[in-house]
């Protein structure tokens, strides 16, 4: 049994087409931020439907997985960083760890690959297999076990021309443009697939002439000046009770200079590591301070309510909350406040947390037992704007966004603390992603986090401007307001569900079809 499996182990290896799917999901990562090499996403699918394109069905789950899982294994490498620093595991148990990750997560686009091999029967048929299969899988990857939908082909797009569409069809209908192309690129190079390629040139040149034609979200001749603060705590002293007090005197002072000509600070998640209730002289402080000088602040803090023990993530504002106001309001557990839905699992809770917590540092983090917030929160209102909130792993999800905008949505606000991931590519992916959801909803991204990237990205210029990663400093700008609506925060993801059920569809009515004409020929010979 052993010696079976061990050959078939060497002739995995000597087969060029498991290392050629490899090498297709490595390639993948420069694809994303902060490498940005976005055609790359089309020839990599192409790659991945060549070395799929095989007659056995247990052939195509190999090759699909090999892929995936480079995809992933590279892509995300950066959440091995957290774990080797702060995990608490040693070296083969983190690997260990991380492959189960990348394993698990292959599983969902291996399945759209086996889908689409085993029910079609011609090349138009796989394609729109293909694009139904990601569809699907892609959705339960964002839904299964809380979701990680991190690394979705579309985030390739955000600083491609094919951005404009993204407040037409999101971020889901561009990964499935990215499906489309790659695979009709595959069909056309190997099999003079003309009609496929025709066909899907054509969409998209409708798809950009319709964005042409519909009215699109315009500057409203209103500009605030915002002041973004990254004070760079190092992540092994962030929840040391002895630097809670230094903490915060860092972002007071940091912000003290810039008080004056400044409609809105901002300060990262858990800026205020103290709990809300504890921290209430200074929260009354800051909130007079803000008000004297007619401004507000936002900040992320713990809130640990002793009466019912529960505690959230949070962000709450600070001294001018209407713009007429001329005094702080800030009252503990006041209503305007954000917390936290979309947890972190691991970093905020723990499942079977009475099972793993004793294994490893990693499942025993500080303030990793956090309670839900409810999945839609009224925006919150500092100095008279309707500001959408996000915290960190939250921006990831497109549709819990869009369901918290209204049509008052001033701004797209998100924080986050990406010191856990050191100098990786992952808070570079952090922020496209937050990108792609102003691009969305078309409204202005201001972003501000404890080490990096803290910025402000305007969805109309497309222009972004940033703090240098790993340094302590602030960072004043100008932020253009926008009024009007798009497309897709009007209607979401439907659009691309309407068009995923007519594909499928049409292959059911064909397949049908074929069927029972095969049945009357038969009967009439």
């Amino acid at each position: 049994m052993l010696s079976k499996k061990l050959n078939k182990f060497i002739t995995l290896c000597k087969d060029l087409r498991a290392w050629l799917a490899l090498f297709a999901g490595l390639s993948l990562t420069f694809a994303y931020a902060p490498f940005n090499l976005w055609p790359l996403v089309f020839i990599a699918i192409a790659l991945a439907c060549y070395c799929t394109d095989v007659k056995s069905t247990k052939q195509v789950a190999i090759y699909g997985f090999i892929f995936s899982f480079g995809w992933f294994a590279a892509g995300i490498s950066w959440v091995h960083v957290s774990i080797a620093q702060f995990g608490g595991l040693p070296l083969p148990a983190s690997l260990l760890l991380m492959a189960f990750l990348c394993g698990y997560l292959a599983l969902y686009p291996t399945l759209a690959f086996i889908c689409a091999h085993k029910f079609s029967q011609t090349p138009w048929q796989r394609v729109f297999l293909l694009i139904s299969g990601f569809a699907i899988f892609e959705f339960l990857r964002g839904k299964l076990l809380t979701g990680f939908p991190w690394l979705s082909f579309g985030y390739t797009l955000t600083d491609s021309p094919f951005s404009i569409l993204a407040p037409i069809m999101g971020e889901v209908g561009l990964t499935l443009l990215c499906v489309m192309l790659g695979a009709c690129l595959y069909l056309l190079i190997t099999a003079r697939q003309y009609v496929l390629s025709i066909g899907a040139t054509t969409a998209i040149a409708l798809l950009f002439l319709f964005n042409h034609f519909i009215q699109s979200p315009t500057y409203n001749n209103k500009v605030i000046s915002t002041l973004l603060v990254q004070g760079n705590i190092q992540q092994s002293l962030r929840w040391e009770p002895e630097q809670f007090w230094p903490t915060m005197s860092k972002y007071r002072d940091m912000t003290r200079r810039h008080w004056q000509d400044v409609d809105l600070v901002v300060w990262p998640e858990a800026a205020i590591p103290e709990i809300e209730d504890i921290a209430y002289p200074f929260l009354e402080g800051l909130d007079k301070a803000a008000a004297f000088n007619n401004t507000a602040v936002i900040t992320g803090i713990p809130d640990y309510q002793f009466n019912s023990k529960t505690v959230y993530n949070s962000l709450i504002v600070l001294g001018k909350q209407q713009a007429h106001d001329t005094e702080g309001h800030y009252q503990y557990l006041h209503r305007n406040r954000y917390q936290k839905h979309q947890l972190l699992p691991i970093g905020e809770f723990v499942p079977f947390e009475d099972i793993l917590r004793p294994i490893a540092p990693l499942f025993n983090l500080a303030m990793s037992s956090f309670n839900r917030g409810e999945r839609v929160q009224t925006n919150l209102v500092a100095n008279g704007l309707h500001i959408l909130p996000a915290i960190c792993y939250e921006i990831t999800f497109s549709e819990l966004v869009r369901d918290n905008f209204t049509d008052e949505s001033d701004l797209l606000f998100t924080v986050s603390n990406d010191a856990w991931f050191g100098d990786s590519h992952g808070p570079h992916q952090h922020m496209q992603i937050a990108r792609m959801r102003a691009l969305e909803l078309q409204r202005p991204l201001i972003r501000v986090t404890n080490n990096g990237i803290t910025g402000v990205f305007d969805p109309i210029s497309k222009q972004q401007t940033a703090l240098s990663q790993f340094t302590a400093d602030t960072l004043k700008v100008d932020v253009k307001l926008i009024q009007g609506t798009t497309l897709f925060s009007q209607y979401g993801q439907k659009p691309v569900w309407l068009f995923v059920s007519i594909l499928l569809l049409y292959i059911i009515v064909v397949r049908i079809k074929a069927s029972l004409m095969t049945k009357v020929a038969r009967n009439f010979l």
